[in-house]
């Protein structure tokens, strides 16, 4: 999940885009995370949890938050560490995008 900090900006990139934002509960609680989605806003089109820890090892992660751009064929085609900002955004990730898929 996105840190208070990003988590405005994530909404504001939600509404500029067509692709699937999918958040993943990093060993939190699955009930909080979701309350807290609810009450705050929720840019994610899913959300999946990591109890363990397992998804963040077998991605790499090690300044999370972290936010990967995955293609089609799974690849990762950027990566961005630390909380993602709409400047960011749009300057490391928007060019790498599927035409179309922001607006």
């Amino acid at each position: 999940m996105g840190c208070r900090e990003e988590h405005p900006q994530l909404l504001a990139i939600a509404k500029q885009t067509n692709v699937p934002i999918v958040g993943i509960a990093w060993k939190d609680d699955h009930a909080a995370a979701t309350a807290w989605l609810n009450q705050l806003g929720n840019p994610f089109r899913s959300v999946a949890t990591d109890d363990d820890g397992r998804i963040a090892i077998d991605w790499g992660v090690y300044g999370a938050p972290e936010t990967f751009l995955v293609g089609a064929d799974g690849r990762v085609i950027q990566k961005h560490v630390g909380p993602m900002s709409v400047d960011i955004w749009r300057k490391e990730f928007v060019a790498r995008l599927p035409a179309g898929a922001s607006q």
